[in-house]
């Protein structure tokens, strides 16, 4: 197995050096790919300086903010080009624990296409959240999985890895979502594709140091799109022939 961490990143000087050792240490021989937005706030010079600390990290410079699925997109298919046979998402400020990513991987080489590290089954945390943000967050998740018809219990999680043979069976630039939808419309793609998918339980903790990147539009695009694919699948499946 030969797996790439792909970690978007816009003005997170203070959180992408120690993300950089807690990866390395954890997943020594794997690749690590940044992509960076155009951080104004020096990201990239971070992480640049790290290399003679962690080893070998890549970096994807992008000339603008371009948003979360596109940076996504852009690294798996930098990963692809160049062998990675496993590509992981994981945010890059601590939201995810580095922690569990041999246990997604596990996942992958125990045979999943897609490997979910869920807030929602048995095992899985969201410590300190407001009781109306876990409302909304579940809310959301199950009338995603009710409108594709997916047995997901948290659609919309980041933290995840995909079988790389699985991507290529994905037309990446046909997934156009961003934000919570990417995850939604990648999840269906794989599921539409006859692939694998599996869950495995994790803690997410809001981030300490920085600026939360989430807005209500990104949740208010996610909703849209998943009503959009939802009546457009059923209107397909109503056609004869």
């Amino acid at each position: 197995m030969r797996p790439l961490i792909v970690l978007p990143t816009y003005n997170e000087a203070d959180n992408i050096a120690e993300i950089l050792r807690r990866v390395r240490a954890v997943v020594p021989q794997a690749g690590i790919l940044v992509v960076d937005d155009s951080s104004p706030d020096g990201t990239a010079d971070i992480v640049w300086a790290m290399i003679s600390e962690v080893g070998q990290v890549d970096i994807l410079s992008r000339p603008r903010k371009s948003g979360l699925g596109s940076a996504y997109r852009d690294g798996f298919k930098w990963g692809r080009t160049r062998g990675f046979d496993v590509l992981m998402e994981m945010d890059s400020d601590f939201s995810h624990d580095p922690a569990d990513i041999p246990r997604l991987l596990k996942g992958i080489d125990d045979g999943a296409d897609l490997v979910i590290g869920s807030r929602y089954v048995t095992g899985g945390e969201i410590p300190h959240w407001p009781w109306h943000r876990r409302a909304l967050s579940k809310y959301a998740n199950r009338y995603s999985a009710a409108m594709l018809r997916l047995g997901i219990r948290d659609l919309t999680a980041g933290y995840r890895a995909y079988r790389g043979e699985m991507l290529d069976r994905i037309d990446l630039d046909a997934v156009r979502a961003e934000g919570y939808g990417f995850q939604v419309e990648m999840t269906y793609f794989v599921a539409d594709a006859g692939g694998r998918i599996v869950e495995v339980p994790i803690k997410f903790v809001d981030r300490v140091r920085g600026t939360s990147k989430m807005s209500m539009n990104i949740v208010v695009e996610a909703m849209a799109l998943v009503t959009w694919w939802g009546i457009r699948d059923r209107v397909k499946r109503r056609r004869p022939g």
